[in-house]
Parts: structure tokens; C-alpha cells; sequence
């Protein structure tokens, strides 16, 4: 298991050459508007969207988790009440995942995801994140999306 950071950046190139050499690591995937990191010591996934007009750095965060670890979530959040979403086989952030999303109460987005391979498109965006609800959602909004849109 790997805890998930997302953030917004203003400059992507500044940005990846700042976390590169802070953790010691080459960016694991870059795309247009789009950077990942795969670090091992601390396990962090950290995520960068490119969103130079975005009002908050934050843009979410979550756990990378192997399969079984994601039902043992699903399973503990189901009974709790928690309002949560589970999309099987999306694609999001240039990957293909089976996810679990939650929102806390201000509106941050969790999720609980598996790895499954990478994709060659960011996939489908929403404005402000996925909502609940919302199984065409990705985890970016419309200001980490590079020029031309999603999947232009």
C-alpha cells in the first residue's frame, strides 16, 4: 500500500524537477499536463496536474492499494453510511484502476484504488472532481486538463 498525494501546480516542468529532487526519484509517468512519482522510502504515490489557475493546491488523495486491499475498504465503508462510489475498470490519470471514491465533509475526495495498467488517455473529467454519483467522472478538474481537453 501506497498513500496518494494529488496536487496542483502552476509550472509541471518546475514542478518535476523540484520533487525530483526532493525524493531522490525520476518522474515515473509524464504526459501533457500530467506528472507521477512512484516513491518507495516514504511509499508515497504523488500526482501533479498542471492547473496554473486552479484556487487550491490540494487536489485529492488517496491510497494505491493491491485488490484485496480495496474490498477490505469497500467493506468497512459500505455498513458506515459514508456516501462512496465504486467504479470497477475506469480510466482516470492515465491508468486503468478499479476504485473506491468518498468525500469528506468540506468536499475532499478520497479514494482507494487498484492499479491495473497504465492507459494512454487522462480519461473522462469532471469540474470539480468526481462526484458521487458521477461513474463518468475522473479525478481532475477542468483546469489540470491539458489545452484541447481530456482526451484531445
Amino acid at each position: 500500500m501506497r498513500f496518494q498525494l494529488a496536487l496542483n501546480v502552476q509550472d509541471l516542468d518546475e514542478a518535476v524537477a523540484y520533487y525530483s529532487k526532493l525524493f531522490g526519484v525520476e518522474v515515473n509517468k509524464r504526459k501533457p499536463g500530467y506528472a507521477n512519482f512512484a516513491v518507495e522510502n516514504p511509499p508515497l504515490k504523488l500526482v501533479l496536474f498542471e492547473a496554473p489557475d486552479a484556487s487550491e493546491r490540494l487536489n485529492h488523495v488517496g491510497f494505491e492499494m493491491e485488490k484485496a486491499e480495496v474490498e477490505t475498504q469497500l467493506e468497512r465503508i459500505a455498513p458506515s453510511g459514508l456516501e462512496h462510489e465504486v467504479i470497477e475498470n475506469e480510466t482516470c490519470c492515465y491508468a486503468e484502476k478499479s476504485t473506491v471514491y468518498t468525500h469528506d465533509p468540506q468536499g475532499l475526495m478520497w479514494e482507494f484504488y487498484q492499479f491495473k495498467g497504465d492507459a494512454d488517455s487522462l480519461g473522462p473529467v469532471a469540474t470539480d472532481g468526481p462526484a458521487i454519483g458521477d461513474s463518468d467522472a475522473c479525478c481532475v478538474d477542468d483546469a489540470a486538463v491539458p489545452q484541447g481537453g481530456c482526451c484531445g
